[in-house]
Order: C-alpha cells, then sequence, then structure tokens
C-alpha cells in the first residue's frame, strides 16, 4: 500500500486536497471506514472507498452503484487516497488533476466477509458488508479478465449488489443526491465555491 501516485498527481499548495498525514496511526481494531464520493470531474462519477492497511482502497464508479443484484456496475481501481480523503467534501481548482466538485455521497464502516482482503484482492473477488447511510447489506467487487484505458490500463472491476433485504430496483443516486455531510448537491457546492471566490477577488 503506498500513497506515491496519489501524491504525484496533485500539488497540494494549490488543492485543498489532503496529502496523507504520515503520523496517522493505523487503527489495529474497530470498525472500518467507507465512503462513496460524488465528483464531477470531466465526467461525473463515483468513487467508492475502503480503508484497509492505514489507506482508502478506491475504485472509481462511472454510473455509481446500483441497489439491484441484476445490474453490474464498472468500478475502475485507481490509486490508493489517505484515510483522511474520507472527510474531503469541496472544490479541487482548474487546472488540478481531477478538478471539479467532490461531495461525500454516503460514508459510514464496511466489513470484508474474508479475514485476508490482501488475498481476496489478488484472487480477484472482494466480498463484503457496508453499513452506510444510504448504502447497506452484502455486496462483492468481481475483477474482469479486461483492463480499462488506453497505454496506462488499469483493472476492471465489477460493483455487484447481492440480494438481500437492501436490494432493490430503485435508483439509489437519483433519489438521494446530496451530501451526507453538507446536505448539498454538487452544484450547490460548486456555487458556493464561486461565490466565495468573487468575495476574495473583492477584497
Amino acid at each position: 500500500m503506498s500513497l506515491r501516485e496519489y501524491q504525484r498527481k496533485r500539488r497540494f499548495g494549490v488543492t485543498p486536497e489532503p496529502a496523507g498525514r504520515p503520523d496517522l496511526p493505523r487503527r489495529k481494531t474497530g470498525r472500518l471506514r467507507y465512503v462513496i464520493h460524488q465528483h464531477q470531474a470531466r465526467q461525473l462519477h463515483y468513487d467508492l472507498r475502503l480503508e484497509w492497511n492505514g489507506v482508502l482502497l478506491s475504485w472509481a464508479v462511472p454510473k455509481g452503484p446500483s441497489l439491484d443484484p441484476a445490474v453490474k456496475r464498472l468500478a475502475i481501481r485507481v490509486e490508493d487516497h489517505p484515510v483522511d480523503y474520507a472527510a474531503f467534501e469541496g472544490i479541487i481548482p482548474e487546472g488540478e488533476y481531477g478538478a471539479g466538485a467532490v461531495l461525500v455521497w454516503d460514508r459510514g464502516s464496511w466489513a470484508p466477509d474474508d479475514e485476508d482482503v490482501d488475498a481476496a484482492l489478488r484472487r480477484g473477488e472482494l466480498k463484503f458488508t457496508l453499513q452506510g447511510t444510504k448504502l447497506k447489506g452484502s455486496w462483492v467487487l468481481v475483477r474482469t479478465r479486461s483492463g480499462y484505458g488506453g497505454s496506462s490500463r488499469r483493472q476492471a472491476w465489477l460493483l455487484i449488489k447481492h440480494r438481500d433485504a437492501y436490494a432493490s430496483d430503485r435508483d439509489v443516486t437519483a433519489s438521494m443526491p446530496r451530501s451526507v455531510v453538507s446536505k448539498q448537491t454538487l452544484a450547490e457546492i460548486a456555487k458556493a465555491n464561486k461565490a466565495s471566490a468573487q468575495r476574495a477577488q473583492a477584497h
């Protein structure tokens, strides 16, 4: 687990994203953090993040999660993020990697079905349970045989809801668009940031 790729892509004197605290202790016990960010970059997508070994394992989910077990959502494995990124909400400035508005769409805790998460990731099948504000119950990430992208191919996975009491055909991303932290939408976060920037320029 390393944050080198995450840190290489960002200029922390410009972006408000956390650099990752090297002194942040790795939790040996207790609940593992889970968060989904909604991110309006070049294209709107959702970022699933699961705490493990002192970082947030991360997947970009272009269409967001589905509660319908019949729907398999593409999830692209991206670089690990620092655990304090779980609280990040705001604007990544123009010209920076991932520029755009970010909100905390859901958060809570997660528990792997397999105690050896690293082995499950190598095997390409990670089963887990979410206890979030919006998402709950049993899920699985399954790695596909094909990669994603051009010359720098990333691992392509599928995010699938298991059949349980929380499965549904309801479109949860459309029916629950607001941040679980600020209660704002992406458009409201972007508008507030623009107004703040204009006030700063006026002084």
